[in-house]
């Protein structure tokens, strides 16, 4: 029996008649030291438990599939297709499901939900929040992270029911040296994807946010928006430019965090992050690309009959720039999707600045070792940090300029 083989070998598990793992759980990939409570249900031949990690603590916890990193804490709710580095935890109530990565101390209070969700380290998330389809960065530390306020929510879903709203707050290229300044998002508010936001960016307590702000160190505030009443077709689409930009942008940035985590994120396979987990991380990153290609593809679908009714409706005062946009992101919808996934696969990046970082990198792990991630990161001087971060903002130029070649009336 599972459970046997399991407390033979270290794992603690409270009130066993009322744990239940699945036999398609493979014991051989959960660690000693592991603790689950009562009530919890384990299932998914990929689930990956590593030691220390602590499941259902404040209520019962289901975990499918999911990639559990050392002193991962998941203290109750359904947990499905995640990946949770080291020291990441979400309180009671959670809801998390595919393409959802916490890097190493990434955390979540109780009532949150979560889906094609990556959290740099530290990144903070209040309670009662419902935070899909985004991408957050910023801070330097514990005491220094980006945080979202409770009641928060990304709205990601449009009236013409789309989901080309991913939300890049922060970046990647910057991010990952973990020495920028922290973004605030004021609880009982929301953002409106896709959406853009810099490093330093506060926005207050009870706004909706509905533009980018591209400017470090910028606060945004504001009230109820004003009443109207106009006329609306689901098939007119505005500005698809802005969508299609961001979406493009946000793909872009997800090539370059494959490539951190190819060349840098690789060289710290360790206890902290065995084998198993750092391939875990690498096909959900895979998996989120996927979900984004998946749904500009179904928005650039409509764009064929979107011109139809937008050339109907508009008569004359028809944009003949918008209308050719329409068309030419509907009849470059294949060929898109094929170069964005081809890229993520194997794009060349600039292997000068590429082997100059990741000299610095091997340096620094000899110096320190590469048990902890976040420290030796942290210990990367101004000039190296500076390397690595024009080797990954490369990559996302390069791409969105090979991507865009296909959209020329974009202009991306």
């Amino acid at each position: 029996m599972i459970h046997s083989r399991l407390i033979q070998k270290g794992v603690t598990i409270y009130a066993p008649e009322t744990v239940y793992i699945d036999d398609s759980v493979d014991p051989d990939r959960i660690a000693s030291e592991v603790i689950i409570h009562s009530g919890s249900r384990i299932r998914g031949k990929d689930t990956l438990i590593c030691s220390g990690a602590i499941i259902g603590a404040e209520a019962p916890a289901t975990v499918e599939n999911c990639y559990i990193g050392p002193d991962v804490s998941l203290k109750g709710g359904f947990f499905k297709k995640g990946v949770f580095l080291k020291g990441a935890s979400m309180g009671s109530g959670a809801h998390v499901r595919e393409g959802t990565i916490f890097e190493e101390y990434a955390s979540a209070a109780h009532q949150v939900g979560v889906k094609q969700t990556i959290l740099f380290p530290f990144v903070t998330l209040g309670s009662l929040i419902n935070f899909c389809d985004c991408l957050m960065s910023g801070g330097t530390g514990p005491k220094n992270h980006s945080e979202v306020g409770s009641s928060y929510i990304h709205f990601n879903f449009t009236p013409q029911q789309d989901k080309v709203t991913p939300s890049l707050l922060g970046d990647v290229a910057g991010g990952v040296m973990l020495n920028r300044k922290p973004i605030f998002l004021g609880g009982q508010g929301g953002l409106v994807g896709p959406a853009r936001l810099a490093f330093g960016t506060v926005i207050a307590a009870g706004t909706i946010c509905r533009t980018d702000e591209l400017r470090e160190n910028r606060l945004l505030f504001g009230g109820p928006s004003k009443s109207g009443n106009i006329a609306y077709s689901q098939d007119f689409y505005r500005n698809i430019r802005s969508v299609v930009y961001k979406n493009l942008h946000y793909m872009a940035s997800l090539t370059a965090l494959s490539c951190w985590y190819t060349h840098v994120r690789s060289r710290f396979v360790s206890q902290q992050m065995p084998q198993e987990l750092f391939s875990g991380l690498k096909a959900n990153l895979g998996s989120a690309l996927h979900e984004r290609v998946l749904r500009l593809t179904r928005y650039a679908e409509k764009m064929g009959d979107s011109a139809k009714a937008y050339e109907k409706i508009s008569g004359i005062s028809a944009s003949e720039k918008l209308l050719t946009q329409k068309r030419q992101l509907h009849e470059n919808r294949e060929q898109l999707s094929d170069n964005i996934l081809s890229d993520f696969e194997g794009l060349q990046d600039d292997p000068s600045l590429r082997e100059t970082f990741v000299a610095s990198i091997d340096r620094a792990i000899d110096l320190h070792g590469k048990n902890d991630y976040v420290k030796t990161i942290q210990r990367i001087n101004k000039t190296d940090a500076d390397t690595g971060t024009a080797w990954l903002q490369g990559i996302v130029e390069k791409s969105m300029e090979r991507w865009g070649a296909l959209l020329p009336t974009f202009k991306i």
